[in-house]
């Protein structure tokens, strides 16, 4: 079904994205998971090409185009060619949004035009050992000292947290008469601040993920994202569009499964005939065929709500869990249908099935999206 949402520009932008990752990301993609991360002369090249932090205004490096459109391109663009981290995702719809909407005029023109440039990665550190989704549960602290903020405490599963060139950072605020959530930002080597090992995971092998931990680490007020106690609203604000980034990657990259798992089947024989031909086969493709389409009109709606500023938290939530867990049932239909060649870290099935697994648990685990949707009800 032809997709209707994009426009000329869209597409031009599209087959520009398209012919960048194939040349410079794609034949990179073994080296970059053997190192355990993206390189930053990759990143400078993305930026140079303007697609990186693009929704910043053009005096800080920018293009000034707001319209998550073009998000939705690079993050499909990526799932499409193969291309391994999460780099793009991780700047441009999660962390722009806290650096161009939560910071001052100075803040903005302090960090912003590194970050389009591609000389500063950001990253953010949310989660914590003992909290996982629930951000209410968050213990890390930043206690008021005079003219400055102590932070202190441990955070894991940060993304990019190893090359981060500043983190922002959730905990909590203790201060008299004041309660809450702040956000602050640490910059690379503030006394305090120290990394942990980088994190061996299962899959997303490309993308480092750190532990980090902070002892006293003086933060000025002029590194304090918005209103110092509204840490978890601020938070909550931009975590819809964070989960429909997932849900963009997640039916791009079903229907990447879908595609290299047809060719296959249609060449690949067994008892005298194609692998694909089999009714049971057959039927488990059409259907598989069928939902991913179902998901891409949702999504696709998705989207332009929120390039109009529409798009609401059940909504996301909505998208995020329906689209991840679809992903990694159509990923593992197309890994069973390459038999044991599936298995095999050469095939790209292979390597897409261990990548997908983690889109069930980041953002907020399926269990918590649900929860988000099932509240809307008003149950």
């Amino acid at each position: 079904m032809r997709r209707t949402i994009f426009a000329p520009e869209h597409e031009d932008f599209r087959a520009a994205v398209r012919g960048f990752l194939k040349k410079e990301a794609v034949p990179r993609g073994e080296e970059w998971e053997a190192s355990g991360m993206v390189d930053r002369a990759f990143w400078r090249k993305a930026a140079a090409q303007g697609y990186v932090g693009f929704t910043a205004p053009e005096e800080l490096g920018g293009a000034g185009v707001d319209d998550f459109r073009f998000n939705a391109i690079i993050d499909e663009e990526v799932a499409y060619t193969g291309t391994v981290g999460d780099n793009f995702q991780l700047v441009n719809d999660i962390l722009t949004p806290y650096l161009l909407e939560l910071t001052s005029e100075e803040q903005r023109r302090r960090w912003v035009p590194g970050v389009t440039t591609g000389d500063v990665v950001p990253a953010i550190a949310m989660s914590e050992p003992g909290t996982g989704s629930d951000l209410r549960a968050i213990a890390s602290t930043a206690t008021w000292d005079g003219d400055h903020w102590k932070l202190s405490g441990s955070k894991t599963f940060v993304t990019s947290g190893i090359q981060a060139d500043l983190v922002i950072v959730a905990a909590r605020i203790r201060r008299d008469g004041m309660k809450g959530m702040g956000l602050f930002v640490v910059e690379d080597g503030a006394e305090g601040f120290t990394r942990g090992r980088k994190l061996d995971k299962i899959g997303r092998r490309a993308q480092d993920t750190a532990e980090l931990f902070f002892e006293d680490v003086v933060v000025t007020p002029e590194n304090v994202l918005g209103e110092t106690d509204r840490g978890l609203q601020m938070l909550m604000r931009n975590l819809p569009q964070e989960r429909l980034a997932m849900a963009v990657t997640a039916v791009a990259s079903s229907e990447r499964a879908l595609e290299i798992t047809l060719e296959y089947v249609r060449t690949r024989n067994a008892f005298g005939q194609p692998v694909g031909s089999f009714q049971a086969n057959r039927h488990r493709l059409a259907t598989a065929a069928t939902e991913v389409a179902v998901a891409r009109i949702y999504v696709d709606r998705c989207i332009l709500a929120q390039a109009e500023g529409e798009l609401t938290a059940d909504e996301a939530a909505a998208a995020k869990f329906w689209t991840t867990e679809l992903q990694f049932k159509v990923i593992d239909l197309g890994l069973q249908m390459h038999g044991g060649y599936g298995y095999m870290e050469e095939y790209e099935i292979a390597r897409m099935w261990r990548d997908a697994r983690v889109q069930r648990i980041y953002g907020g685990t399926t269990e918590i999206m649900k929860e988000i949707v099932g509240r809307s009800l008003g149950l």
